[in-house]
């Protein structure tokens, strides 16, 4: 919902009872926070002004200097259904406390620079992003890691051990998802009211579907959006999955592997580069039907994979799904249609209007605006280097390398296997981010040093299966 004027904003609170106002802001971990206010607060002063928040809180500042600022961007409004009472959110800016000027570490910020320095170097005038949405409706899900204990426990009514314990006999069996009908899907007419809220609150659907993974994988794609919208999207609809999951009795999750020996859930970006009516990858008589300007985006990503990989990849648990198999990219390649390359140029997406690729191994553990951002500049160093995917080694190959022997798979460049191994990519390899202002130095250390932190603590922990296999010895 785009309000054009603060007296827009208030005529529609006006006349739609609205009585409270809620801000959302994004930390720099990639998690939604709010502040909710009645809605007579919601002033032109307030506007102006904003409404002060600690930054300390959420990564962005010290303790000793945290006062922030929360700005509504009246360009991303939506109605909040999941209230008691009629509320108007909005998504905002982060301003410093003194001067008002926006504050350069907000992730949504960091976003708009991109590509902004998109137009700065007049390749284009605009990118924009389909990311695809997968993830799982779980019954129940409970957890526990303490001194002496160390464990998960998900409930699914799909799952096959469910129907041995007085189930409906409708079940899904490993690996059986992919557009299971009803009764085996239990699970449609919850994704049908995710799909109308997100409409209700201005985000177009596509379509929803089961995916592979048996008991409780869910897919819904929405069309490709400008980098504004598709990046407030991804939060919106992680937003609105989660909240319609409680709402029935459910919980979901975007983990991107939360079950041994099932289809883990990614989040595939698609992406093409715009200037005026053009779209800058469309070549008719390419590969794939992708320009000598696509071609060089795709090998500017595919350079940079271990370091874009940091951002969109930010969890140990990101690969625990990038493994052979499971239709997991695990290798720097691009192809057209094969599900193995890290980079598929779609088949039916070969006209002037469609033309554009997916880089498959991107998962929803990430900032999105990040993600976004980082996957935008290593394109763009890519285009600005000229460089030629072909001669890098990046393909096309269009076999199924999971196929190949161990001689020819290392042929080809192998992205990274670990968090550790994404976050010494990006310790090696950021200057691209960094050109134009958009990342800053500061951000990609705090970042490198958190997922540090995350990684040496989980790695610290004592696994439950460890002790199954090792506890007798």
């Amino acid at each position: 919902m785009i309000f054009r004027s603060f007296d827009d904003a208030a005529s529609y609170i006006r006349d739609h009872g609205i009585v409270m106002v809620d801000l959302k802001f994004c930390d720099l971990w990639g998690r939604w926070h709010h502040v909710t206010l009645p809605a007579k607060r919601f002033t032109r002063g307030l506007l102006e002004k904003g409404v002060g928040f600690d930054g300390s809180s959420v990564g962005f500042k010290t303790v000793s200097a945290g006062d922030m600022v929360l700005q509504p961007d009246l360009e991303a409004a939506f109605p909040d259904p999941f209230h008691d009472v009629p509320t108007l959110s909005f998504i905002c800016r982060t301003l410093e406390a003194d001067t008002r000027l926006p504050f350069p570490y907000d992730p949504r910020n960091i976003a708009r620079r991109a590509e902004a320095f998109l137009r700065e170097t007049g390749i284009g005038d605009r990118s924009v992003w389909g990311p695809e949405f997968e993830f799982y409706l779980f019954d129940g899900v409970s957890f526990e890691n303490t001194l002496n204990t160390a464990s998960y426990r998900v409930e699914s009514s799909e799952g096959e051990w469910h129907s041995r314990a007085l189930g409906s006999g409708y079940t899904i069996p490993a690996h059986g998802g992919y557009h299971a009908i009803p009764p085996n899907d239990h699970l449609h007419n919850a994704r049908t009211q995710i799909c109308l809220t997100l409409e209700e609150m201005g985000v177009e659907v596509k379509y929803h579907h089961h995916e592979v993974g048996g008991p409780g994988q869910c897919e819904i794609e929405i069309p490709l959006l400008p980098l504004a919208q598709a990046t407030d999207a991804i939060l919106l609809v992680k937003y609105v999955v989660r909240m319609t999951a409680i709402q029935l009795g459910m919980t979901a999750t975007f983990l991107p592997k939360p079950l041994h020996g099932e289809a883990g859930s990614g989040m595939h970006f698609h992406q093409c580069l715009w200037k005026g009516d053009t779209n800058l990858f469309h070549d008719a008589l390419g590969y794939g039907a992708m320009s000598e300007t696509g071609r060089q985006f795709i090998a500017g990503i595919l350079a940079h994979g271990g370091a874009v990989m940091a951002w969109t990849n930010a969890s140990t648990n990101s690969y625990r799904r990038l493994v052979p198999g499971f239709e997991a990219p695990i290798s720097a390649i691009y192809s057209i249609g094969n599900r193995s390359a890290a980079i598929r140029i779609p088949k039916y997406a070969n006209r002037p209007e469609s033309s554009r690729f997916e880089f498959r191994p991107p998962d929803a553990t990430g900032n999105p605006y990040l993600m976004v951002a980082a996957q935008l500049m290593a394109g763009l160093d890519g285009i600005r280097k000229k460089m030629d995917p072909t001669v890098l080694g990046f393909g096309p190959v269009d076999e199924d390398i999971f196929t190949w022997g161990a001689e020819q798979r290392a042929t080809i460049k192998a992205l990274p296997t670990s968090l550790g191994q994404a976050v010494d990519a990006l310790e090696a390899d950021h200057a691209f981010l960094m050109a134009g202002d958009v990342f800053s130095g500061d951000i990609i250390h705090r970042w490198i040093a958190r997922k540090r932190a995350e990684e040496r603590d989980v790695l610290n922990r004592p696994h439950p299966y460890e002790v199954e296999l090792y506890y007798d010895l």
